[in-house]
C-alpha cells in the first residue's frame, strides 16, 4: 500500500527522522491560511499524487515551458496562486499514462536551504533475505539515470536481522555518502531510526530523494516515498487509514474485496487463473503467441461461485479487454465450480467478447459437461497451447 508524500512525512516525523514543517491542502481556499502558518519566507507547493518524477511532470493542457508538479513560491499570494493552478489538474509524469494523475491534494512545506542532495532508500532485498540500504551522493530528480549511467555511484549494503543497525552500519552509510564529522554521526543515527521505523510499521519500501544537507550543516529528509507490506496492514490500523482509494484501481479495489489477487496490465485479452505461477505462464503464452494480457487474476485454490462471478465482472469492466482466457487446474478448486461459476457470471452481465475456457483436474467432465449444456458461446480448449491460440486468433480475427 503506498502513501502520499505528506503522510511519509508524518511517519518519518513519528519515529524521529528530521523533516520540514508542511501542511496538507485539499482546496485552493486553504492555501492562503496554509502558507500564514508556516510563515516563508520561501514555500514549496507539492502535488500529491502517487507517482515519482513530480517536479519534471507536466499538468495537461499546460503550455510546453510550464511550471511541473513541484513548485518554489516567495511571496503567499504565490503560494494561492499555484494552489489554484494545480489542484484539480491531471499531472502527467514518467510513472503516469499518458491522461495522468488527478491532483485532489497539495502539501504546502517549508523551504530549505540546500548544500547537498543525497540519496537513501531501505527495501527488502529478495536475493538475501535482508533489510537493505540504497544510497548515493547523487541525490535529486534524475537518481534513474545516475543508477543506469554511472552504477558505481549507487552503493547498497544488507542489515543481518539478528543483528539489527550496528555502529559499523553507521560508519557504512556515512562513507558511501561520504559525510564527516558531525554529519557522519548523524547519517549514523538516521540510519538507524529509519531501519528500526521500516521494521516497526512493516514498510516494504523506503525512498528519501533527496535526503539533503543544509547550509548549516543538517542531514533533513526532504521528500518521502513509503509503502507499506499490505499483508501486514491488519498490525497498523493507523497506517491502513492513510488509504487514498481514488489513487488506486477501481477493479483492484473491486478484487481486494473477493479475496481475489489482480493486477491491472496494458494488454487486450484478459485472464482468470487459479495459481500465481500459472497465471504467470498464462501470461507469458498469450505474449509467445503475439499478445499482450490486460491483467494478472489469481481467484486462489478456495474460491467459490460468488468469487467467480465477481471476477468475472471484474474483467469485463475493463473496456480493454477484447477476449477473455480461463485457465483452471482443479485440486483444491473444483472445475465444476468454475464452471458454474462462468455460466451464471455470463447470464448475469452477458459477453460481448471471445471467452475461451480450459479446465483440467478434479471434477473436470462435470465441469466440461456445464459449459457444454449452458448454450453459451464458449471455446473449448483442450490444454494451456490450445486455449492460448484460440484466444489470440479470436482476438486478431
Amino acid at each position: 500500500m503506498n502513501i502520499h508524500e505528506y503522510q511519509g512525512k508524518a511517519v518519518l516525523k513519528e519515529i524521529g527522522a528530521p523533516v520540514s514543517k508542511g501542511i496538507a491542502i485539499f482546496d485552493a481556499s486553504e492555501a492562503k491560511a496554509a502558507a500564514e502558518e508556516l510563515g516563508g519566507p520561501l514555500w514549496v507547493v507539492k502535488s500529491q499524487i502517487h507517482a515519482g518524477g513530480r517536479g519534471k511532470g507536466k499538468f495537461v493542457g499546460a503550455p510546453a515551458d510550464a511550471k511541473g508538479g513541484v513548485r518554489l513560491a516567495w511571496s503567499i499570494d504565490e503560494v494561492v496562486e499555484n494552489a489554484k493552478a494545480m489542484l484539480g489538474e491531471y499531472l502527467v509524469t514518467e510513472q503516469t499514462s499518458d491522461a495522468g494523475k488527478q491532483v485532489n491534494r497539495l502539501y504546502i512545506e517549508d523551504g530549505s536551504d540546500i548544500d547537498r542532495e543525497l540519496y537513501l532508500s531501505i527495501i527488502i532485498n529478495r536475493d538475501t533475505s535482508r533489510v537493505s540500504f540504497i544510497v548515493s551522493t547523487e541525490g535529486g530528480m534524475d537518481i534513474e539515470a545516475v543508477a543506469h549511467d554511472t552504477p558505481e555511484k549507487v552503493i547498497n549494503f544488507d542489515i543481518d536481522p539478528a543483528t539489527g543497525f550496528m555502529p559499523h552500519h553507521g560508519r557504512t552509510l556515512s562513507k558511501a555518502l561520504k559525510l564527516e564529522g558531525a554529519l557522519a554521526k548523524q547519517a549514523g543515527k538516521l540510519g538507524k531510526v529509519l531501519y528500526e521505523g521500516f521494521l516497526a510499521k512493516d514498510m516494504a519500501m523506503l525512498e528519501i530523494n533527496p535526503l539533503i544537507v543544509t547550509e548549516d550543516q543538517r542531514l533533513h529528509c526532504l521528500d518521502a516515498k513509503i509503502s507499506f507490506d499490505g499483508n501486514a496492514l491488519y498490525r497498523h490500523p493507523d497506517v491502513e487509514a492513510l488509504r487514498d482509494e481514488t489513487e488506486e484501481d477501481e477493479k483492484e479495489l473491486e478484487a481486494a474485496k473477493y479475496d481475489l489477487s489482480y493486477v491491472a496490465l496494458d494488454g487486450n485479452i484478459g485472464c482468470m487463473v487459479n495459481g500465481a505461477g500459472l497465471a504467470m505462464s498464462t501470461m507469458d503464452i498469450i505474449k509467445l503467441y503475439g499478445a499482450e494480457p490486460a491483467n494478472f487474476l489469481d481467484v486462489g485454490g478456495g474460491a467459490t461461485k460468488e468469487n467467480i462471478v465477481a471476477a468475472f465482472k471484474i474483467l469485463t469492466s475493463d473496456s480493454k479487454v477484447e477476449g477473455i482466457l480461463i485457465n483452471i487446474f482443479g485440486g483444491i478448486m473444483k472445475c465444476d465450480v468454475i464452471a458454474q461459476g462462468t455460466v451464471d457470471a455470463v447470464k448475469e452481465v452477458g459477453l460481448q467478447v471471445p471467452l475461451v475456457v480450459r479446465l483440467e483436474g478434479t471434477n473436470v467432465e462435470a465441469g466440461k459437461k456445464i459449459i457444454n449444456e449452458s448454450g453459451l458461446n464458449v471455446i473449448a480448449a483442450d490444454d494451456l497451447d490450445d486455449a492460448a491460440q484460440k484466444i489470440v486468433k479470436a482476438v486478431q480475427g
